[in-house]
């Protein structure tokens, strides 16, 4: 009895809790010293978002190249496949002669990137370090030419090429990087120009009263400190090699000239894959079956999987070189 009159008092004496309406604002729209839930769920909203956009593609390529025929063919399977069937990365594998077209895109990508970024350093340190007649309209021609289309100057190019017997070999690639004038070779120059600029000068003249000369004070002082622009300078150019697959028909297969030769790349055979697998079905006896979209998204995947694994080692040293160079506009 005792018990239960205890249980009414307590109901009878229980009051609400008044809510609080400046610790509700404060709590969704933060303060100076903390941000609100409702500014974070918006920051994540747009990240998510975006982050979809741009995973999207690659997302759908592992997804659909993991699928069997049967799964392409069942609408009730969208992303998940019923197993992980390899059989489609088996086919891409030997359709696109994936260790020789990689032994090949590491070539065709990777010296003229090492070349590019040794020359490219040289270049933005002379702009950054010197001051000589003409060196604005030097830095406008070069931005100018940036500006330029690359279709524009495809064809001189190609004649000069061929009146200079570079196509056809890997000159056409490796003289133009050693001469500053490689792919996208402009805004390499301007990342290291920009760099440069920021040693300060008074370290340099320090060395130069030491005894340093100008090569010395280069190479002992400058070119150390550059290393987020090295990076970031090397993993844009070998993604640019890596990609071109027109200039690598046109400069170094010589696809239609005289000077044809077998260099090739994975990017090239991705292009050509499905030329390439009638050909190889219809000259191998071990058949492969008909192309279908999941054996497609294999070969996509792979032509791109060496570019992923690197990125994946590099990313956090690549992220720290982006912030340190200024290229994120900051």
């Amino acid at each position: 009895m005792k018990t239960n009159k205890t249980k009414l008092n307590d109901k009878v004496n229980f009051v609400a809790p008044k809510l609080n309406k400046d610790k509700l604002k404060k709590y969704m729209m933060g303060s100076k010293d903390r941000q609100g839930f409702l500014p974070m769920l918006i920051k994540y909203i747009l990240l998510i978002g975006i982050g979809f956009v741009y995973l999207y593609p690659l997302l759908y390529m592992i997804s659909t190249s993991l699928m069997s025929l049967d799964d392409l063919l069942d609408a009730s399977i969208k992303w998940i496949p019923s197993q992980f069937y390899m059989g489609n990365y088996k086919n891409a594998f030997k359709v696109m002669n994936f260790w020789n077209s990689l032994k090949d895109s590491l070539i065709l990508a990777g010296l003229p990137t090492l070349l590019q970024v040794a020359t490219c350093a040289v270049i933005g340190y002379g702009f950054a370090r010197f001051e000589f007649r003409g060196k604005k309209i030097m830095l406008a021609i070069l931005i100018f030419s940036f500006i330029l289309p690359a279709q524009v100057t495809m064809m001189p190019t190609y004649v000069l090429f061929t009146n200079l017997k570079l196509i056809g070999t890997l000159h056409a690639f490796n003289l133009p990087a050693l001469l500053g004038q490689g792919i996208k070779a402009q805004i390499f120059i301007l990342i290291f120009y920009q760099f440069f600029k920021q040693v300060p000068q008074a370290l340099i003249e320090a060395a130069h009263i030491d005894g340093a000369g100008y090569f010395r004070s280069f190479f002992r002082i400058s070119l150390p400190s550059a290393a987020p622009a090295i990076l970031v300078v090397f993993l844009f150019s070998i993604v640019w090699y890596w990609n071109e697959s027109y200039l690598t028909t046109l400069f170094i297969s010589g696809k239609g000239t005289s000077s044809a030769n077998a260099w090739t790349s994975l990017v090239v055979e991705l292009k050509n894959f499905e030329s390439i697998y009638e050909q190889y079905n219809q000259g191998s006896q071990q058949q492969l079956g008909n192309i279908n979209e999941s054996i497609k998204m294999a070969g996509t995947m792979l032509s791109i999987l060496p570019l992923l694994l690197m990125y994946v080692f590099l990313q956090k040293y690549f992220v720290e070189s982006i912030d340190r160079t200024g290229i994120t506009g900051e």
